[in-house]
């Protein structure tokens, strides 16, 4: 098994499809990486040799923002927001949707579960 950047590349399966475990890999930095490195886009994980895993690492760190240091960049971003004490920091801090949905209905996965209000029932 491959280890890129600190994760496991999944067994068994296509290298375009198995580089986007890597967080910030998504479709088209996945083949652009493969081909700036010379390896066949529909190329099986498990027939990947040392060297090749080697020049998608140093790919991938030279040219693309990914992994840990992107998990650290948009914390600082959302840290940032939440100093500053703009709106989309302060939906941050309560833990609402940021990006203008509707909270009145259908906010439960930002919101959490549904809390039972006391007093609440009629006949």
């Amino acid at each position: 098994m491959a280890r890129i950047l600190g994760v496991d590349i999944p067994r068994n399966k296509v290298m375009r499809i198995a580089l986007r475990s890597i967080y910030g890999v998504g479709p088209k930095v996945a083949e652009e990486s493969l081909t700036k490195a010379g390896i066949e886009i529909n190329k099986n994980s498990n027939d990947l040799t040392e060297e090749e895993a080697n020049n998608i690492r140093l790919i991938l760190e030279g040219d693309y923002t990914v992994e840990g240091d992107l998990r650290r960049e948009i914390g600082l971003n959302i840290k940032r927001l939440k100093d500053l004490g703009c709106y989309r920091g302060v939906r941050h801090r309560r833990g609402l949707p940021v990006r203008g949905q509707r909270t009145s209905t259908n906010a439960r996965t930002r919101k959490g579960p549904a809390k039972a209000i006391a007093g609440k029932k009629t006949k």
